[in-house]
């Protein structure tokens, strides 16, 4: 049957459309491991590996044979399996009944001998998600990790305000706060690396205890270990009539944390980009429209998209482990739910390629980082105060800071001004300054970025790290 060709925008689903549109040449990739097409072609290759298997058994596979059963996973016409599902009413059966009509006949009584229907689809599962991440995924996250490393790089001494709460801190710089995110993305990084290669198969039978293969072969064990040998995937250390869930669940739910990450540091850009705040800035493309009514708005949306695409998919792991779940030796309450795995995957693509994009053109006001540094005066600095007071033996020097900042806010003056008005706390602060510091106390409360603590250093540190450990993954692909 001809196949039938679909107006883009008639697709329900936004991945198909917009999102589709926006990642075209990821999804594509994504597309190769995960499509429809995709899975009927996996199905066919996890059929024709149980055929092999067969036959090898039998000293029946000639590298000729061999050959012609390898081309047949890119033969079976998807269309033709499902016009037979649509008599069977079971899409197992279906491949079957299509796949020995392209077998030679003499050999069509092995197709599917010994198996159940999800020794197959759990299989062919493993596989598709095994490289849609590490063929696809994986690869996007690293440029993504690359981009933020040279970012933690470029600007590991770039003086910037540290916030908790929504309020000023102590300073760090903007490379510090970015290490946080590469530290995290990349220790994620490293779980999809080993866990996608953990991902594994089976082929025990209709209730896992390798009842059928009994009858047809001497070591089932053996045989399942041969069979999956040809799909370079392990045997699942127990399975009833499907694969334990974890190992997928697993792999679902580190991708979730790294999703979280990428959402967390979405928020934390789309802050930075406030107008009261400005430190950094998304690119704008020159065509670029930030408001349908006011031209002058240049809005943070791509970082807003990031979050937003993390709201829409993370609720979906309550579904894995509701999927977690199947009564006795198998049910078929995950039949429906596990399809949407699929689509789960697209939008955390979709929220990498976003990120990239964000980090390939992202600008950095050092004007505003300094001002906002400078905004609160040297207020941010009465933790040093009261370290270098304590250090000097002042047993009560946090209450004595705590009082003069009051002091100041009260008077309207700075906090150096108000500790000079005690003399005995600036004659030990003085002394103390110098003897740790090297410097006098005006000079070093005129200049918070000379408070920044080991910055610098844990943000290059972090890079160096990752990068290492990032090529470590890029070598295991």
């Amino acid at each position: 049957m001809e196949s039938q060709k679909r107006n883009l925008f008639q697709n329900l689903s936004p991945l198909d459309h917009r999102y589709y549109l926006a990642n075209q040449e990821a999804f594509d990739a994504l597309g190769t491991h995960l499509s429809e097409e995709a899975s009927i072609r996996y199905l066919v290759r996890v059929e024709v590996a149980l055929l092999k298997t067969h036959l090898s058994q039998r000293n029946a596979l000639d590298p000729s044979l061999e050959k012609q059963l390898s081309r047949l996973e890119f033969s079976i016409p998807p269309d033709e399996v499902y016009r037979e599902e649509e008599k069977t009413q079971h899409n197992i059966r279906a491949l079957v009944n299509v796949l020995k009509r392209y077998v030679p006949a003499e050999i069509s009584n092995l197709v599917h001998a010994g198996a159940t229907s999800a020794d197959i689809l759990d299989t062919a599962m493993a596989l598709r998600v095994k490289d849609a991440i590490r063929k696809v995924i994986l690869p996007k996250l690293l440029e993504l990790l690359s981009e933020m490393i040279q970012f933690v790089e470029r600007e590991a001494s770039t003086p910037q305000v540290g916030r908790t709460h929504g309020q000023h801190a102590v300073p760090i710089t903007l490379g510090f706060w970015m290490a946080e995110f590469v530290s995290r993305l990349g220790k994620s990084v490293l779980e999809l690396d080993r866990l996608s290669n953990d991902l594994r198969g089976k082929l025990s039978g209709a209730v896992g205890a390798y009842n059928a293969l009994t009858l047809m072969v001497p070591d089932p064990e053996e045989f399942e270990r041969t069979f999956l040998s040809y799909l370079d995937i392990k045997p699942s250390e127990y399975s009833h009539q499907l694969v334990e869930p974890e190992y997928l669940l697993r792999l679902l739910l580190e991708i979730n944390i790294a999703f979280g990450i990428l959402a967390n540091l979405a928020d934390d850009l789309r802050n930075l980009q406030r107008s009261e705040i400005g430190e950094v800035r998304e690119g704008f493309s020159k065509d670029q429209v930030g408001s349908s009514t006011m031209p002058q708005k240049r809005n943070p949306w791509n970082s807003e998209h990031v979050k937003s695409l993390w709201k829409a998919f993370y609720p979906r792991v309550l579904t894995f482990f509701a999927d977690q779940i199947s009564e006795h030796q198998r049910d078929l309450t995950n039949s429906a739910s596990s399809r949407f795995i699929v689509e789960y995957l697209a939008g955390f693509l979709a929220a990498v390629c976003r990120m990239e994009k964000v980090f390939r053109s992202l600008q950095v006001d050092r004007n505003r980082l300094t001002g906002n540094l400078r905004l609160g005066g040297d207020g941010i600095l009465s933790e040093a105060a009261y370290i270098l007071l304590a250090e000097s033996g002042d047993t009560d020097a946090h209450e004595h800071v705590r009082l003069c900042t009051l002091e100041a806010e009260r008077m309207g003056i700075s906090l150096m001004e108000t500790l000079q008005k005690h003399p005995d706390l600036w004659d030990r602060l003085d002394r103390q300054c110098i003897r740790t510091l090297g410097l006098k106390p005006e000079e070093f409360f005129s200049s918070p970025e000379l408070y920044r603590g080991k910055a610098r250093e844990k943000s290059l540190q972090i890079a160096q790290m990752t990068r290492e450990r990032m090529e470590r993954v890029k070598k295991n692909l």
